[in-house]
Protein backbone atom coordinates (compact mmCIF):
# COMPACT_ATOMS: atom_id res chain seq x y z
CA UNK A 1 0.00 0.00 0.00
CA UNK A 2 1.02 3.55 -0.84
CA UNK A 3 1.71 5.85 1.79
CA UNK A 4 0.71 9.32 2.04
CA UNK A 5 3.82 11.05 1.89
CA UNK A 6 3.74 11.97 -1.65
CA UNK A 7 -0.58 13.36 -0.52
CA UNK A 8 -0.28 17.45 0.75
CA UNK A 9 -2.41 18.00 3.28
CA UNK A 10 -3.82 21.47 2.87
CA UNK A 11 -6.39 21.63 5.85
CA UNK A 12 -8.00 19.18 8.66
CA UNK A 13 -10.47 19.70 11.04
CA UNK A 14 -13.18 17.90 12.66
CA UNK A 15 -15.61 17.87 9.88
CA UNK A 16 -12.87 18.55 6.59
CA UNK A 17 -10.45 17.07 5.09
CA UNK A 18 -8.30 18.90 2.21
CA UNK A 19 -5.86 17.58 0.11
CA UNK A 20 -3.45 18.28 -3.30
CA UNK A 21 -4.28 15.38 -5.29
CA UNK A 22 -1.51 14.11 -7.46
CA UNK A 23 -1.91 13.38 -10.71
CA UNK A 24 -2.33 9.07 -11.30
CA UNK A 25 -3.89 8.43 -8.11
CA UNK A 26 -7.43 7.86 -8.63
CA UNK A 27 -10.23 9.76 -6.42
CA UNK A 28 -12.41 6.67 -6.42
CA UNK A 29 -11.84 2.88 -6.56
CA UNK A 30 -11.26 1.73 -10.22
CA UNK A 31 -14.45 -0.81 -11.53
CA UNK A 32 -11.99 -3.33 -12.70
CA UNK A 33 -9.44 -3.53 -10.09
CA UNK A 34 -10.53 -2.98 -6.94
CA UNK A 35 -7.01 -3.01 -5.40
CA UNK A 36 -5.79 -0.36 -7.15
CA UNK A 37 -4.64 2.55 -4.72
CA UNK A 38 -7.35 5.16 -4.74
CA UNK A 39 -7.63 8.33 -2.10
CA UNK A 40 -9.76 6.56 0.28
CA UNK A 41 -7.81 3.46 0.51
CA UNK A 42 -4.67 5.51 1.31
CA UNK A 43 -6.20 8.14 3.75
CA UNK A 44 -8.28 6.42 5.73
CA UNK A 45 -5.54 4.56 7.21
CA UNK A 46 -4.97 8.09 9.07
CA UNK A 47 -7.66 9.93 9.24
CA UNK A 48 -10.55 7.45 10.28
CA UNK A 49 -13.27 6.92 7.43
CA UNK A 50 -13.68 9.25 5.22
CA UNK A 51 -16.80 10.35 2.42
CA UNK A 52 -15.87 11.08 -0.83
CA UNK A 53 -18.12 14.73 -1.57
CA UNK A 54 -16.54 15.25 -5.31
CA UNK A 55 -13.73 13.85 -7.58
CA UNK A 56 -10.84 14.99 -9.98
CA UNK A 57 -9.78 12.61 -13.19
CA UNK A 58 -6.91 10.25 -12.63
CA UNK A 59 -4.33 12.98 -14.13
CA UNK A 60 -5.77 15.84 -12.77
CA UNK A 61 -4.11 17.14 -9.85
CA UNK A 62 -5.11 19.68 -7.16
CA UNK A 63 -7.13 20.54 -4.30
CA UNK A 64 -10.17 18.19 -3.36
CA UNK A 65 -12.02 18.07 -0.01
CA UNK A 66 -13.24 15.03 2.09
CA UNK A 67 -16.03 15.04 4.41
CA UNK A 68 -14.78 13.02 8.10
CA UNK A 69 -18.56 12.84 9.11
CA UNK A 70 -22.11 12.67 8.06
CA UNK A 71 -23.08 15.82 8.48
CA UNK A 72 -20.30 17.12 6.91
CA UNK A 73 -20.92 14.72 4.01
CA UNK A 74 -24.75 15.81 3.48
CA UNK A 75 -23.85 19.76 3.95
CA UNK A 76 -21.32 19.48 1.32
CA UNK A 77 -23.59 16.90 -1.09
CA UNK A 78 -25.92 19.71 -0.84
CA UNK A 79 -23.34 22.91 -1.41
CA UNK A 80 -22.27 20.86 -4.49
CA UNK A 81 -25.65 19.65 -6.06
CA UNK A 82 -27.18 23.27 -5.87
CA UNK A 83 -23.90 24.97 -7.54
CA UNK A 84 -23.02 26.88 -4.12
CA UNK A 85 -19.57 25.78 -4.90
CA UNK A 86 -16.72 27.82 -6.69
CA UNK A 87 -14.03 25.73 -8.37
CA UNK A 88 -11.18 27.38 -10.52
CA UNK A 89 -8.92 25.34 -12.31
CA UNK A 90 -5.99 25.78 -14.36
CA UNK A 91 -4.56 24.62 -17.41
CA UNK A 92 -1.60 25.04 -20.13
CA UNK A 93 -2.53 24.30 -23.17
CA UNK A 94 -2.56 23.76 -27.06
CA UNK A 95 -2.30 26.90 -29.46
CA UNK A 96 -2.62 30.62 -28.08
CA UNK A 97 -5.73 31.30 -27.79
CA UNK A 98 -7.90 34.17 -29.56
CA UNK A 99 -9.72 35.55 -26.76
CA UNK A 100 -8.53 36.60 -23.31
CA UNK A 101 -11.78 35.75 -21.64
CA UNK A 102 -14.59 33.97 -23.32
CA UNK A 103 -17.75 32.06 -21.77
CA UNK A 104 -18.37 28.21 -23.22
CA UNK A 105 -21.89 27.68 -22.95
CA UNK A 106 -22.32 24.11 -24.76
CA UNK A 107 -24.47 21.25 -23.30
CA UNK A 108 -22.31 17.53 -23.21
CA UNK A 109 -23.24 13.92 -23.16
CA UNK A 110 -20.75 11.54 -21.21
CA UNK A 111 -20.00 8.38 -21.75
CA UNK A 112 -19.99 8.31 -25.37
CA UNK A 113 -18.29 5.44 -27.01
CA UNK A 114 -15.46 2.87 -26.36
CA UNK A 115 -13.24 5.68 -24.51
CA UNK A 116 -16.64 6.99 -22.75
CA UNK A 117 -15.87 10.28 -23.80
CA UNK A 118 -18.03 13.86 -23.03
CA UNK A 119 -19.54 15.22 -26.48
CA UNK A 120 -20.98 18.60 -27.77
CA UNK A 121 -24.62 17.29 -27.99
CA UNK A 122 -26.88 19.91 -28.69
CA UNK A 123 -30.46 17.98 -28.56
CA UNK A 124 -29.52 15.27 -25.87
CA UNK A 125 -26.37 17.30 -24.00
CA UNK A 126 -26.77 18.55 -20.75
CA UNK A 127 -26.36 22.56 -20.16
CA UNK A 128 -22.50 22.86 -19.59
CA UNK A 129 -21.17 25.97 -19.07
CA UNK A 130 -17.63 27.04 -18.45
CA UNK A 131 -15.67 30.89 -17.74
CA UNK A 132 -12.28 30.79 -19.59
CA UNK A 133 -9.49 33.37 -19.22
CA UNK A 134 -5.87 33.92 -20.35
CA UNK A 135 -3.40 34.37 -17.52
CA UNK A 136 -0.39 33.74 -19.19
CA UNK A 137 0.56 33.77 -23.21
CA UNK A 138 3.75 31.91 -24.69
CA UNK A 139 4.76 31.32 -28.30
CA UNK A 140 2.12 28.37 -29.12
CA UNK A 141 0.33 27.92 -25.90
CA UNK A 142 -0.86 29.51 -22.95
CA UNK A 143 -2.11 29.06 -19.37
CA UNK A 144 -5.77 29.69 -18.77
CA UNK A 145 -7.84 29.66 -15.91
CA UNK A 146 -11.01 27.73 -16.02
CA UNK A 147 -13.98 27.93 -14.06
CA UNK A 148 -16.85 25.05 -14.26
CA UNK A 149 -20.37 26.92 -13.50
CA UNK A 150 -21.86 23.13 -13.79
CA UNK A 151 -20.69 20.20 -12.82
CA UNK A 152 -20.14 17.54 -16.16
CA UNK A 153 -17.59 14.61 -16.17
CA UNK A 154 -14.49 16.24 -18.59
CA UNK A 155 -16.28 19.22 -18.66
CA UNK A 156 -13.39 21.71 -18.68
CA UNK A 157 -11.24 19.08 -21.13
CA UNK A 158 -14.25 19.04 -23.68
CA UNK A 159 -15.11 22.62 -24.09
CA UNK A 160 -10.85 23.57 -24.72
CA UNK A 161 -11.29 20.71 -27.22
CA UNK A 162 -14.39 22.57 -29.19
CA UNK A 163 -12.18 25.88 -28.80
CA UNK A 164 -9.43 23.77 -30.27
CA UNK A 165 -7.29 24.57 -27.16
CA UNK A 166 -7.14 21.42 -25.85
CA UNK A 167 -4.85 20.94 -22.53
CA UNK A 168 -1.43 19.55 -23.37
CA UNK A 169 -0.93 15.69 -23.38
CA UNK A 170 -4.41 14.88 -22.63
CA UNK A 171 -4.87 11.29 -23.81
CA UNK A 172 -9.14 11.81 -24.71
CA UNK A 173 -9.33 15.87 -26.14
CA UNK A 174 -6.00 15.88 -27.19
CA UNK A 175 -4.14 14.87 -30.65
CA UNK A 176 -3.59 11.75 -29.34
CA UNK A 177 0.49 11.73 -28.57
CA UNK A 178 1.66 12.96 -25.46
CA UNK A 179 3.21 16.45 -25.18
CA UNK A 180 7.13 16.55 -25.16
CA UNK A 181 7.02 19.00 -22.19
CA UNK A 182 4.67 17.13 -20.23
CA UNK A 183 4.14 13.68 -19.77
CA UNK A 184 0.55 14.07 -17.65
CA UNK A 185 -2.67 15.71 -18.24
CA UNK A 186 -2.14 19.65 -17.92
CA UNK A 187 -5.06 20.31 -16.16
CA UNK A 188 -4.57 21.49 -12.03
CA UNK A 189 -7.57 22.33 -9.65
CA UNK A 190 -6.12 25.20 -8.09
CA UNK A 191 -8.87 26.25 -5.76
CA UNK A 192 -12.03 25.50 -4.24
CA UNK A 193 -14.12 27.95 -2.13
CA UNK A 194 -17.17 26.23 -0.02
CA UNK A 195 -19.06 26.89 2.84
CA UNK A 196 -17.74 25.71 6.10
CA UNK A 197 -20.61 22.82 7.28
CA UNK A 198 -20.13 23.25 10.65
CA UNK A 199 -19.32 27.39 11.26
CA UNK A 200 -20.86 28.35 8.01
CA UNK A 201 -17.94 30.72 7.14
CA UNK A 202 -16.81 30.89 3.30
CA UNK A 203 -13.62 29.57 3.39
CA UNK A 204 -10.93 29.02 -0.20
CA UNK A 205 -8.75 26.46 -0.35
CA UNK A 206 -5.72 26.47 -2.82
CA UNK A 207 -3.43 23.37 -4.23
CA UNK A 208 0.03 24.63 -4.94
CA UNK A 209 1.05 23.60 -8.49
CA UNK A 210 2.66 19.78 -8.62
CA UNK A 211 6.75 20.15 -9.89
CA UNK A 212 5.79 18.84 -13.02
CA UNK A 213 3.90 21.73 -13.73
CA UNK A 214 5.88 24.52 -12.38
CA UNK A 215 8.74 22.79 -14.63
CA UNK A 216 7.01 23.04 -17.72
CA UNK A 217 5.80 27.21 -17.08
CA UNK A 218 9.43 27.61 -16.72
CA UNK A 219 10.53 25.64 -19.49
CA UNK A 220 7.76 27.87 -21.71
CA UNK A 221 8.84 31.05 -19.93
CA UNK A 222 12.50 31.06 -21.65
Amino acid sequence: MENIAHLSIVFSDSALLVINKPAGLLSLPDGYDPSKPHLRSILEEDFGRLWIVHRLDRETSGVMVLARNEDAHRDLNGQFSERQVSKVYHAIVSGNPDWDEKDVVLPLRSDVGRRRRSVVDRENGKESTTHFRVLERFEDSALVEAQPKTGRRHQIRAHLYNLDNPALSDPLYGPGERSPLISRLALHAFSLAIRHPRTGERVVFEAQYPSEFVSILQELRK
